[in-house]
């Protein structure tokens, strides 16, 4: 197989706000459509992290019982701010990963970064999903109050309003430690594994000899075995936050020494409540968001300018 380096693509010029703008935008569409379908599955996951004593028939008996308690609807709890949150988290995430790429190219030159194309793959997640979970904090934190309380409020205006008026605006933040180890690791796992298996793929069946079809499906089954992995890394983090959100603090009581006494009340086993869920949910939404994202970038930008900077043959 031919290194990146000797394959000579072209290194884009355009550093426009247009152009990162169109990655941001194909970001943003395919984590929030993506997120937004699988709500059902993410309110049986987040039941089961929060009352595993009540939900504890696995992810199918799950949803017969939010089903028989509260009626189908309530598969939609936090729909909107999943969708909202998840929008504007897409559009930092993979626009900011698109930009940071391309930003170690400029700084260490094109054949150095591709010979150290995995740092920068983790480099460059790491910097995008930070900047991206500023924005998703204080919608992830509504939606699992949302979530735990189905009494709390009605939809996303009146759960961020209601939290806002209660407790401030520092509740919103109040999980933004444990998202931050959820989701980093998360999309570093996921974006390098992406990309190792892609590039594994395109290596055995060379990207210019399959259709726009068989390209889309290498982007699935890449992105399945990548949520795969970022789900295991991330599931910890992410029993946390549930629990940290479900609930306000007591008096007095600080957002580290709440993070310590959940973690030794959940346990090892505690905190990978939930996995059989979040690996199909995961799983899914990123093989979906992988295979739209590769999708609407083929449509926006006919000459693939991405590829000089993506070394897997898919950016």
């Amino acid at each position: 197989m031919a290194s990146p380096v000797d394959a000579k693509l072209p290194v884009p010029t355009s550093s426009s706000a247009a152009l990162y703008g169109k990655f941001a935008l194909a970001g943003a569409l395919c984590c929030s459509i993506t997120h937004g379908a699988l709500t059902p599955v993410d309110v049986v996951k987040t039941r089961i992290q929060l009352d595993p004593a009540t939900y504890n028939r696995g992810m199918i008996g799950g949803f017969r019982q939010v089903i028989a308690k509260e009626g189908a609807g309530a598969l939609l709890t936090g729909l909107g701010p999943t969708f909202a949150g998840y929008f504007l988290q897409g559009a930092f995430k993979f626009g900011g990963y698109e930009f940071f790429k391309k930003q170690s190219v400029n700084v260490l030159g094109y054949e150095t970064a591709a010979e150290y194309r995995t740092p920068v793959y983790l480099a460059s997640s790491a910097a995008a999903e930070f900047f991206a979970d500023i924005a998703l904090c204080p919608l992830e934190a509504t939606r699992i109050r949302l979530v735990s309380e189905p009494t709390y409020a009605n939809g996303l205006v009146g759960g961020f309003t209601k939290m806002l008026k209660n407790e401030g605006a520092g509740a919103f933040y109040a999980g933004f430690g444990p998202i931050l180890f959820k989701q980093i690791p998360y999309t570093m796992a996921k974006f390098v594994v992406f990309e190792k298996v892609a590039e594994a793929a395109f290596g055995f069946w060379p990207k210019n000899t399959l259709s726009d079809g068989m390209q889309t499906t290498v982007n699935l089954g890449s992105g399945l075995i990548a949520g795969f992995a970022a789900a295991i890394v991330s599931q910890p983090a992410d029993t946390m936050l549930s629990k940290i959100n479900k609930t306000k603090g007591l008096p007095g009581e600080g957002t580290t020494s709440r993070l310590i006494k959940i973690a030794k009340e959940l346990g090892i086993r505690g905190s990978y409540g939930g996995i059989g869920a979040r690996l199909f949910m995961v799983g899914t939404l990123t093989a979906g968001q992988f295979a739209i994202f590769g999708d609407l970038k083929k449509v926006s930008f006919q000459i693939f300018p991405y590829d000089a900077y993506g070394w897997a043959g898919l950016w």
